[in-house]
């Protein structure tokens, strides 16, 4: 049991420090730092919850061993949720609350106007919502981060992870 929990502990400090690696202008940004002020899912932040869905991406693309463009994937699970903004309030950006269908192309208008973003990184933040967002990613990395989302959003939302 000793060995499992140290090999697990390993593998979480290889996987932050990739990210890390990948997304260090992202993360050190004075906009990306704002997603700390906003709620995602449950308690968690949406700084949070992003550094989680690049993590949980990465293991899953190495669980099914499936090759990526490791940087491009990081990045985009970074940013797919950059809307910078309280979702859980009604106000003129989400009046209906309907962020699930809109906040993608807000994240991207936001991750364009900050970062230099790859057609990749760009179809990630795009259609991470998908079916919501209709048009299916182009991307494997996309289809990845598409998966990972929904199952950290489950695990955020029941409180299983933090």
């Amino acid at each position: 049991m000793r060995d499992e929990q140290a090999v697990n502990k390993e593998r979480e400090k290889q996987l932050r420090r990739q990210i890390r690696e990948a997304g260090a202008d992202i993360l050190e940004s004075i906009e990306f730092q704002k997603t700390r002020e906003h709620i995602q899912h449950g308690t968690v932040t949406v700084h949070a919850h992003c550094i989680n869905v690049a993590k949980h991406s990465l293991m899953l693309a190495d669980k099914l061993k499936i090759r990526t463009k490791r940087r491009e994937l990081i990045r985009g699970a970074l940013l797919h949720d950059y809307f910078l903004y309280d979702w859980h309030d009604k106000d003129h950006i989400n009046p209906f609350k309907l962020h699930g269908f809109f906040h993608p192309g807000r994240a991207l208008k936001n991750a364009t106007r900050d970062f230099e973003l790859t057609d990749r990184e760009k179809d990630i933040i795009r259609k991470h919502m998908w079916p919501m967002t209709i048009i299916p990613p182009m991307y494997r990395e996309a289809w990845i981060v598409t998966v990972a989302d929904k199952w950290v959003s489950l695990l955020e939302t029941l409180r299983i992870q933090k």
